[in-house]
């Protein structure tokens, strides 16, 4: 098998020592590996849109499966899952490059699809997963499900030099595994992972590819000039803020929703991110005539004329929002506020995608911050279907929750309550969110 040791790869800190990850304690490795195509590609840069540039940060996500059904062992599985990756690298090339400045605009980035590898960790650990308690939300000790997934220094290192996929498969004392990953968000956004996710557990078992992967993000170019026909209060200048997360279920708020019959429909995201909407802005003493923002993501592969290809592998969620000021969340009935989160879809057509990234284009702006949050609903990206060689999965969460990428709304297989993950720009102390 095509794999070269990490001690092979030529990844340097500030003063050209070679970077090797450490032990976390209760968690040992086993071994660490660079996965490469299993036959050469066709070198090739990728265009990155305007989508894609503010997302050129690390993403970290864990999935959980139990004991596996059959008896095989964790050398088996591990050395299965770098087998399927050496194969899924080869449709999946662009994973396997890294980032460098465009050939035509050295101020934005670019992939080099040069076949440098994926990271690739297998580790163990004692503990139990039982002992990690709840696993649908984001936890300190998941850090240790990524502890071999990055390297010393490498706030230091160039955009060249780092990988855009690492993995960590664990294996828990009494059997579970885990499966992280960690990511560069500009490569893929979570439909996309979601395709690749399928593909990788589908290699695992020994089947073809379910979804072939297109990267070609030139549908998403800026126009030339730039024509911005909307206001854009989605996106703003970057600015600092702080995480905090709630959890909440979904189905009961749904039919408080639609009681009064002012809605003729409410999906189950609506109706919490309403409720989490008026919630937030009300636990964080917001002022009365303040404009409060919810952002939550579109997917506009369908909306887009012509529409995106099947299997687009890039980013295409761009951000809707709502927004009211804080005495309309106080004083009007949970009807309204979803009304105000379905006029947020319903306001994207092709021109207002368009018009967006010529807006991105102009002024190099991020999601909105002023006064806002932001909810991402996992439960919808169908992870319960993915079946590796070794199991179905259990859970998936977010290792941590990020500002920058928005708040997950954790999927449970077992759990078929969603679980909210909430930042806000204050740190807030919650008392029952049925107070809301």
């Amino acid at each position: 098998m095509k794999v070269r040791y990490l001690t092979e790869l030529k990844i340097k800190g500030r003063h050209g020592e070679k970077t090797q990850p450490k032990n976390m304690e209760g968690v040992k490795l086993v071994e660490r590996v660079v996965i490469v195509p299993e036959k050469p590609t066709n070198r090739r840069r990728i265009f990155l849109s305007n989508l894609d540039l503010p997302l050129v940060a690390y993403q970290e996500s864990v999935s959980f499966y139990d004991p596996p059904e059959k008896k095989i062992s964790f050398s088996e599985s591990y050395n299965t899952l770098f087998r399927a990756l050496r194969s899924l690298l080869v449709p999946y090339d662009f994973f396997a490059g890294r980032l460098v400045p465009a050939l035509e605009d050295n101020r934005r980035l670019e992939i080099d699809c040069n076949g440098a590898g994926v990271v690739v960790a297998a580790a163990r650990t004692g503990a139990s997963l039982s002992q990690h308690g709840g696993l649908f939300s984001p936890k300190p000790n998941f850090k240790q499900l990524v502890a071999f997934l990055s390297e010393e220094g490498e706030n230091e290192m160039e955009f060249k030099d780092k990988p855009l996929l690492y993995i960590q498969l664990t294996q828990f004392g009494c059997g579970s595994l885990a499966l992280a990953s960690r990511y560069n968000h500009c490569v893929l956004d979570g439909a996309a992972a979601r395709d690749f996710e399928k593909n990788l557990a589908a290699f695992t078992r020994g089947d073809d590819l379910i979804i072939v992967p297109n990267p070609d993000r030139t549908i998403f170019k800026a126009r030339n000039p730039p024509r911005i026909s909307h206001p854009h209060h989605e996106y703003s200048k970057p600015s600092k803020t702080r995480d905090i997360f709630f959890s909440v279920g979904g189905t009961s708020l749904k039919m408080e929703a639609l009681k009064d019959g002012n809605l003729k429909k409410c999906t189950t995201f609506h109706a919490i991110a309403a409720k989490v909407w008026k919630a937030r802005s009300i636990a964080t003493k917001m002022h009365d005539e303040v404009r409060s923002t919810m952002l939550f993501p579109v997917d506009v592969r369908r909306i887009l004329v012509p529409p995106v290809p099947i299997g687009f592998a890039g980013n295409a969620l761009v951000p809707g929002f709502a927004r009211a000021n804080v005495r309309e969340l106080k004083d009007k009935e949970d009807s309204y506020l979803v009304r105000k989160v379905q006029e947020g879809v319903e306001r994207f057509d092709d021109e207002y995608v368009r018009s967006g990234i010529d807006w991105l284009e102009v002024h190099r702006g991020v999601a909105c911050k002023e006064n806002s949050f932001s909810l991402v609903a996992w439960f919808r990206l169908g992870l319960e279907e993915d079946e590796f060689s070794w199991g179905k999965l259990k859970y998936a969460t977010p290792v941590c929750v990020k500002t920058r990428f928005g708040l997950p709304v954790a999927w449970t297989r077992r759990v078929m309550e969603a679980s909210i993950f909430a930042w806000t720009c204050l740190t807030i102390k919650w008392t029952s969110f049925t107070d809301y």
